[in-house]
């Protein structure tokens, strides 16, 4: 009991984080899923507000500090993948530690195994939770 006790708070943290952030969709090269980014009657919508597709909107607009287009931009949307592990920002940030355009970051750069973009790390054609697989789900996209 003292143990359940001990990991209770740890418990109600971890689910604060997860209900303040809002599901965008998903970072994927599937077409066909509607969750994709790539399907532009699904997430990739480019008139819904809450699409990183919109250039108008919160999440696409290059002036946006929450957007993934605005290449200054502070607060970007997180990556996740299907188990949550993180796997950095998706901006075009190219100083922001965490950007997956970062070439000398852990999630931008090409030989980091964490990396979008590294075909042989999370950037796998074959790994279903890799962007770049257009059969796959790919990354979950969750903004602030």
């Amino acid at each position: 009991m003292k143990d359940l006790l001990k990991f209770l708070p740890v418990l109600a943290m971890a689910s604060s984080l997860t209900l303040a952030d809002e599901y965008l969709g998903n970072l994927s090269a599937n077409p066909h899923d509607p969750s994709s980014i790539a399907n532009p009657h699904g997430a990739g919508n480019p008139y819904d507000p809450n699409s990183v597709t919109n250039p108008y909107g919160e999440y696409g607009s290059p002036y946006s500090p929450n957007s993934a287009n605005n290449p200054h931009s502070t607060n970007a949307p997180k990556l996740y993948d299907s188990q949550g592990n993180y796997r950095g920002r998706l901006s075009n940030n190219p100083y922001d530690p965490d950007s997956v355009s970062n070439p000398h970051g852990r999630y931008g750069n090409p030989y980091s195994p964490d990396s979008i973009n590294n075909p042989y790390g999370a950037g796998n054609p074959y790994d279903p939770d890799s962007p770049t697989n257009p059969y796959g789900q790919g990354l979950q996209i969750y903004g602030e």
